[in-house]
């Protein structure tokens, strides 16, 4: 007698829950807002269309969150400016005007691996370093459909070098989310592989780990997760230029990671489409020996609520700590 593979279950509603904050709520209520297909991985015209308008809505609604008092009260203090870091483009910003300069935070923008680049790189690295307080260094590596697979790591990992040549590398902690933890987890795997030193500690935020989508949530959250599309292969393929998805440096997941790691941090939320990556990810250096922490928000889709909830306050400031620890060499 054959088993079944697929638990068919009947059609059903998910309510709003009551466990999180109003402001919470009241984002997970607004599921209504259209997620755009993405484009076939062969047509880069219509890719290029994707990331002009998805790049786009991103700024539109920056602009809105920076229009409340606080944020106009926080950016008068932050000083940014375009910056190279050993002639791959970013930026270097500082939250505050006593920012310490022997904290630094390597910052590798998300967005599918494909979208980010340029205004939209600058403003998620200030939201990151107002929200952790350090010296940030944001990469505005190369992405597909110009060039993909792996010319962004290169540019990934020719950033962190340079920072090397500055600062020693107890004084880096590395945060990449959602697909920048792809490539920050992927960084560390190429600097392992050369021998070159490691950073203090490494922040992993909802990590697109697993570009098979193999993981049980990719199922699970599928549609729950009112941020992400039900899946982004086509984005994956792109990416991948024709490499085995599996590849650990395409797939960091699938490393053997008994070969050391810095710690980690990894954060995800029940309701995000990689909660799987980081709960695999999770067990997979802690089960190799390695130090590793792991966050999950209660009913948080993927990115959690846009910085507006009590719940992103709060995994801010553990993010905080975390980075603290990692520079403090308390995690060591």
């Amino acid at each position: 007698m054959s088993r079944a593979t697929t638990l068919h279950l009947p059609a059903r509603e998910i309510p709003v829950p009551r466990s999180v904050s109003p402001t919470a709520q009241a984002f997970l209520a607004s599921a209504a807002r259209p997620i755009p297909p993405q484009p076939a991985p062969s047509d880069k015209a219509a890719w290029r269309d994707y990331i002009r308008e998805s790049d786009q809505t991103i700024l539109t609604m920056a602009a809105e969150i920076a229009k409340s008092a606080a944020r106009q009260e926080m950016a008068a203090q932050i000083r940014s400016e375009p910056f190279s870091l050993g002639g791959v483009p970013g930026y270097r910003i500082d939250p505050h005007p006593n920012v310490p300069a022997d904290r630094i935070l390597y910052l590798i923008h998300g967005g599918a691996l494909v979208m980010g680049a340029g205004e939209v790189c600058r403003l998620m690295a200030t939201g990151t370093a107002l929200a952790i307080g350090a010296r940030t260094y944001a990469v505005d590596y190369r992405m597909p459909p110009d060039h993909p697979y792996p010319t962004p790591l290169e540019d990934c990992l020719a950033g962190y070098q340079f920072l090397l040549q500055h600062h020693d590398p107890a004084q880096i902690v590395v945060h990449g989310g959602s697909a920048g933890g792809n490539l920050a987890a992927a960084m560390v795997l190429r600097l392992r592989a050369a021998g070159a030193p490691m950073p203090a500690g490494i922040i992993l935020s909802t990590p697109e780990l697993d570009l098979t989508e193999s993981g049980d949530s990719f199922a699970v959250n599928a549609g729950a997760d009112i941020v992400l599309p039900p899946s982004l292969m086509n984005a994956n393929l792109l990416y991948a230029n024709g490499h085995d998805l599996a590849d650990p440096y395409l797939s960091p997941l699938f490393a053997d990671l008994s070969q050391g790691f810095p710690p980690t941090l990894l954060t995800a939320g029940t309701r995000d489409l990689f909660l799987s990556n980081a709960v695999r990810m999770h067990n997979a250096l802690r089960r190799s020996g390695n130090h590793a922490e792991l966050i999950i928000e209660e009913a948080m889709p993927h990115g959690g609520f846009f910085g507006m909830a009590p719940e992103d306050h709060a995994l801010n400031a553990d993010i905080r700590d975390f980075a603290e620890r990692a520079w403090s060499g308390r995690l060591r």
